[in-house]
């Protein structure tokens, strides 16, 4: 196991540095209300891990229940020892979580259902994530909506290293390689911290992703395929020196930037 180091935790490194649930479960929340004019009830995250984001949107009422969907059993084990002990036990009762393949029938149906941290990037093959998208189309409840992330830009066709300073440790965002004929590329999360005997060490390779990078209008087209009548997208803004603000805005015309994040949500 990658985290079987001491003093060494690769999946709260992951959450302190790549992770705000708390900030994702306020933008579907706000999401599904803005286009639906309702509240939502039941969320449904796919490829959960360690499933911080249904932690979270336990806490954001009593009336809402989170189900958290991921094939890897390893993830769930640590979501299970890790993250939802910190609950109160009322909230711990409203998150249910399965080991099971976002592409099997009969999943759980819900107001919302989630792809974050590009996890859906996996589906390389048209017919694999249109297959995904009708499971996800049919799992949702009447007037539902789906919410998955997305990033591109000229800075992610090409390999690149990007370092990031914590307070206790060094987030490093490897770009491997990119394939301009099939739109694929291999990521690597490494870490930097301190050990035991306060000499710096490496951890490299702690996660790695095999993905194709999907364009936004590619998703928007399978979502219309698959059954979604309306599509969007909600494109991130700009502080005065260039970087991603944080704040998310429903558009129709994105700026042009060597690197970009943005939601793409279909209303069923």
């Amino acid at each position: 196991m990658k985290n079987a180091v001491p003093g060494f935790d690769r999946y709260d490194l992951y959450r302190r540095a790549v992770q705000s649930p708390e900030v994702d479960v306020r933008f579907i929340r706000d999401t599904y209300v803005e286009l639906t004019g309702r509240d939502p009830k039941v969320l449904r995250e796919d490829f959960c891990g360690t499933f911080a984001i249904s932690c979270e949107w336990a806490k954001l009422s009593k009336s809402y229940k989170s189900i958290g969907i991921d094939l890897d059993p390893e993830p769930i084990l640590y979501g299970l020892t890790h993250n939802l002990p910190q609950l109160p036990r009322s909230m711990r009762e409203r998150v249910t979580i399965h080991q099971a393949n976002v592409l099997a029938p009969d999943l759980p149906t819900a107001d919302v259902i989630c792809a974050m941290n590009f996890s859906h990037y996996i589906f390389k093959q048209r017919n694999t994530m249109k297959a995904y998208l009708l499971n996800c189309y049919s799992a949702l409840n009447v007037g539902g909506v789906m919410v998955m992330d997305c990033f591109g830009g000229p800075a992610c066709q090409q390999a690149n290293v990007e370092q990031t300073e914590h307070r206790d440790f060094t987030y490093i965002w490897e770009q491997v390689s990119f394939n301009p004929l099939t739109n694929e590329a291999l990521f690597q999360i490494h870490f930097k911290d301190k050990g035991p005997n306060g000499r710096t060490r490496k951890h490299n390779n702690m996660f790695t992703y095999d993905w194709r990078m999907w364009s936004i209008q590619e998703l928007r087209e399978l979502m219309q395929e698959t059954g979604f009548r309306k599509t969007h997208v909600y494109w991130e803004g700009t502080t005065r020196n260039g970087e991603g603000d944080g704040i998310f805005s429903r558009v129709e015309v994105g700026e042009e930037c060597e690197a970009w994040v943005a939601y793409v949500v279909g209303e069923k």
